[in-house]
């Protein structure tokens, strides 16, 4: 990132300053590539991955929509906006999709299927090759964000299937502000920002050669933090662990402590210098009702209480230490409290 600044080309110019731009731009675009098992062209770098999300599902060639109830913010608002007709996937207790009713679904118009990889409130991984044996039986496409995926699971486009995959850098430890979107090789989508023709005229605008290179850096980052959430996953005595029966991200535990609400455990890890969510860190400066949770069929009192720990690249065994020590003060505290 720090030779990227020193880049003052634009990489369109065809001067030696944009070719050092493009040189730039180019070897990001391969790294990113390389760890979903793309080729380059095929990578269209956008602002992040709520930008991809819209772009994906505004601009895919389609006459209707069918997204998860479980789909972050930026698909189900971005379905909303599109215009065409949207049919929520229902999950189980489990955080799952239920295929069958999204075979039910397939039965009409062509349709965009959007199902995550991986839920960002629970972790719950999805059964998205099953999603596009499905899909592909009724002519449809499917997306999948892919954002919590990158760096933690393998994510790998071919494999899976999928016509269009959503990515994010700072998931993997990269910067804000980076994002992009797999496109399959001969799928036209219609641009959400018009004017050059950048990124294969699918993204007007000059690139953010920056973020670019900080993704590229990245992308083929590999943390290992199953041991870890787990030993996390353990300490949690008395605690309803959301989605503990599905297969989970290796990084990601979404509980609650009953009787304790989301606020007072967020600020209580707060105190103890542990940084914590209540669902989506994307409804920032609230505490709001998880539209995920209100999908697996959880209570009220029990979803007013979750809290989601995710686990980076550079978690140690020391950070888990300090984050059970933390825990079983605060967990203790409320016990006496409600004892008094």
């Amino acid at each position: 990132m720090r030779a990227a600044m020193d880049c003052t080309g634009n990489a369109s110019s065809v001067h030696a300053e944009g070719r050092a731009a493009r040189r730039l731009l180019d070897d990001a675009r391969e790294e990113v590539a390389r760890a979903v098992g793309v080729i380059p062209p095929m990578v269209v770098f956008t602002s992040g991955g709520s930008e991809a999300n819209n772009l994906a599902l505004k601009g895919a060639p389609v006459e209707r929509l069918i997204v998860s109830a479980i789909e972050h913010p930026s698909v189900l608002e971005a379905a909303k906006a599109s215009g065409r007709p949207v049919e929520a996937i229902p999950v189980g207790g489990n955080g799952v999709i239920d295929l069958a009713a999204l075979e039910a679904m397939l039965k009409g118009p062509k349709a965009l299927v959007s199902v995550m990889l991986a839920n960002n409130e629970t972790g719950v991984i999805q059964p998205v090759a099953e999603v596009v044996r499905l899909a592909k039986l009724h002519g449809a496409l499917v997306h999948a964000d892919s954002v919590q995926g990158l760096g933690k699971v393998p994510v790998n486009f071919g494999l899976l299937g999928v016509d269009l995959m959503t990515l994010s850098a700072h998931k993997a430890g990269g910067p804000v502000g980076a994002g992009a979107l797999v496109v399959r090789d001969g799928l036209a989508l219609e641009p959400l920002i018009h004017g050059g023709g950048q990124e294969l005229r699918r993204r007007a605008g000059t690139e953010n050669l920056v973020a670019a290179a900080g993704f590229g850096a990245v992308a083929r980052r590999k943390a290992e933090t199953q041991a870890l959430r787990d030993r996390l996953d353990t300490a949690l005595e008395g605690a309803v662990i959301f989605g503990s029966g599905a297969e989970r991200l290796p990084n990601t535990t979404c509980f609650a402590y009953p009787g304790m609400n989301a606020e007072t455990l967020l600020m209580a890890f707060d105190l103890e210098g542990i940084a914590v969510s209540s669902g989506s860190a994307c409804s920032s400066g609230k505490v709001a009702k998880s539209h995920v949770l209100a999908a697996m069929g959880v209570a009220p009192e029990i979803s007013s209480a979750a809290i989601r720990v995710s686990l980076g690249w550079d978690t140690t065994e020391n950070h888990i230490d300090h984050f059970i020590a933390a825990w079983r003060k605060i967990r203790d505290r409320h016990k006496a409290r409600a004892a008094a």
